[in-house]
């Protein structure tokens, strides 16, 4: 098999596949945590343990807390840009 070979190998393809498990379980219970109004996973209780569950299945340990250390970032960059914008916009009308 070479560099350029253009068929795909089955473990590149079930790598992909379990990947794609785990996003769409990240997205599932970041879904439940926007619905149920909390950033930081593993604050909000009970609410979200079924799609919590089968997102710790479905990948691994240093994924999990890259996703979940990104969501929580995320937020803290929206925040502080809205921030930013509306001391921009105060300056404006001054």
């Amino acid at each position: 098999m070479g560099w350029f070979n253009s068929q795909k190998s089955e473990p590149d393809s079930a790598l992909r596949r379990e990947r794609q498990k785990c996003w769409e379980s990240r997205d599932a219970y970041f879904a439940c945590l926007d619905k149920v109004g909390t950033v930081k996973p593993g604050d909000e209780g009970n609410a979200c343990a079924p799609p919590k569950v089968v997102y710790e299945q479905n990948c691994a340990k240093s994924w999990i807390d890259y996703f979940n250390k990104r969501r929580v970032l995320a937020e803290q960059q929206a925040n502080v840009l809205a921030q930013v914008n509306s001391q921009a916009a105060d300056a404006k009308r001054r």
